[in-house]
This record gives structure tokens, sequence and C-alpha cells, in this order.
């Protein structure tokens, strides 16, 4: 049995920056929807899973804007452009099959942590479709991330990989389980979680292996050979210690549906009616010709999502 969980807000913004200049007739933009659609389908094609769900981030936990005010403050609003699209690819999502789910003051990668803990506990294999570096740390032989990048790929002409423990040593230098106490050390600067200056990625996982983990390189810090280094890893022994909290993944949240509930199950009628409203010719006629292909009528009955947010869509 497989499972598949998909960080949502990055495949839509994926999607959006992908493809540009994609509107309806009406001149309403629907890039967004078009690559977020396809890929989704692409990932089904390329997995099989049995199960799956789209994880929305819902807002930033307590306990890491305590810790750090500055959490995420960096980052830019979303592009006017893309709102509308949004709120219609979370309703799309069911009509896909999946399961469209968030939790309240929550961000996507701890929920999809939570749910792939409890997919490793029913012995079902994993992938988790993200970009999130964080998510790594889950990587084992029943853990994978799912990738198309292709500086990724072993060979041009493959599809996708699945991501494991060779990838993980091979670019982070340390196990997945020790990628966590790098970010530690770096910090990151995409969520505005300060490191020790000067310390990169190489140097860090070089510190952990010599050392052999944080709690033991944080306790001999007076043996660091680089005097410069010894320093700065002293001094900042504190942010280094709250940063452990801040990329801590919560590993035990409530899951708004038993995994065991998550089984794919596409509604083409509804689906189709939605493609309708979008134009899109050629996804529109292959998602006809799957519908009929598993004894469903192509005609639309249902009417299409329902657009959220600023601006209309359709």
């Amino acid at each position: 049995m497989k499972l598949l969980l998909v960080d949502g807000h990055y495949y839509v913004y994926r999607s959006f920056f992908a493809i540009r200049n994609l509107s309806n007739s009406k001149g309403e933009p629907t890039n967004a929807i078009y690559g977020f659609t396809k890929t989704l389908r692409r990932m089904v094609d390329h997995l099989k899973p049995d199960y799956g769900a789209v994880i929305w981030d819902m807002g930033l936990p307590e306990r890491r804007t305590k810790l750090q005010p500055e959490y995420k403050q960096q980052r830019s609003e979303m592009p006017p452009e893309m709102v509308p699209q949004l709120g219609f690819i979370q309703d799309l999502v069911p009509q896909l099959g999946f399961h469209s789910l968030g939790l309240e003051n929550t961000e996507a990668d701890d929920l999809m942590a939570s749910y792939a803990i409890e997919g490793v506990a029913k012995n079902i294999e994993v992938v988790l479709a993200t970009n999130d570096k964080d998510l790594f740390q889950l990587v084992d032989h029943t853990v994978k991330v799912y990738s198309t990048n292709k500086t990724d790929l072993a060979a041009p002409e493959d599809a996708f990989v699945l991501l494991g423990n060779d990838y993980v040593q091979k670019k982070w230098g340390v196990p997945p389980a020790q990628i966590g106490e790098v970010l530690c050390l770096i910090g990151d600067s995409v969520d505005n979680i300060p490191g020790v200056s000067g310390l990169g990625p190489k140097n860090a996982s070089s510190l952990l292996r010599e050392f052999g983990n944080l709690d033991a390189l944080l306790e001999n810090a007076d043996k660091i050979k680089n005097e410069r280094m010894r320093e700065k890893i002293k001094t900042s022994r504190d942010q280094i210690l709250q940063n452990r909290e801040m990329v801590r993944l919560d590993l035990d949240l409530p899951l708004p549906m038993p995994l065991g509930e998550l089984s794919i199950r596409p509604r083409y009628k509804e689906l189709i009616a939605s493609l309708e409203k979008c134009e899109f010719k050629s996804l529109l006629q292959e998602v006809k010709d799957e519908a009929a292909k598993n004894g469903v009528v192509a005609e639309a009955t249902a009417s299409a999502p329902q657009p959220h947010g600023q601006g209309e869509l359709f």
C-alpha cells in the first residue's frame, strides 16, 4: 500500500510561476489551475498510490512564533492573480480524487509528517511530494520524497525519482535524521531562522560527523579546531538550541481524517464540469477519455467549485 502526501501551496506556487499567460476566454487566469491539475494527475500516473491527500498551510504554530516572532515574516504576499485560483484549486482537489486537508495554525510540513509517521506505523509506503527540506528528516526505507527536478534525475529520460537515504547522505553529508541538526547550525533564510554566522551546510555537516551529533558538538565546543568557528559556536549556543525547537517537526498532530479514509476516488462528472469552465481542451479530453474507461458518463452535470478570496474566477 502506498500513501501520497502533497504539499499543496508549494505546487500551486510552482505551477503559477512555471506557466504564465494562460487564461480562459474571459481573460481570467488559469495557469496555476492547469499546472496543478496536470501535476497531480501525473503523480498518480507515476506512483499509483492507494491513498492520497493534499495538505495546506493554515497558519503558523504558536510554539514557533513565540520563540522567534520574525519567523517567516519576510515572505512576500501571494500574487493577486493566484488568489482566486488557489481557492478554486482547493475545491478542485476532491474532484481529482484527493482529500484536501489542513489544521488551524499548522504548517503543511508538520501535518504531512504526522500522516507519514502514521503510515509507517501501518506498514504503508509513504511518498512526500514537497520541496521542504525539513521533511527530508523523515526519509528512510519506507519514506521517500518525490521529485521531477532535472538535477535529481539519474537520466534525462527519467520522468521522476524517489529520493531516499543515498540522496540525503550525498546532498547533506549526514543521515536524514540529522538534517535538523544541520539546520540548527546554519539556520534557514527562507523561514527567517538565523544561524551561526559564516557556517554553511558543508562545514556544519563536517562538524556533526566529527563529533557525532549536535549535543556532543555543543558539549565539546572547546575542541573545535578552527578558533573562529569555535568561538562562534560557543557564543551562538542559545540560538542553536532555540533553532532545534524551530525545526522540530510535529509528529503527533490530531489527524483531520483517518489515514484509512484517504482512498483516491476521482469525481469525474464534477471534474469535467470544472475543466470545461477553465476551457482546457486537451486536458478536458484526457479526463473524459479516462472517465469513459472507468464507466463514467462524460457529460458534465455538476457545477464547478466557487472561488475564494479576492477577485472572481468564472
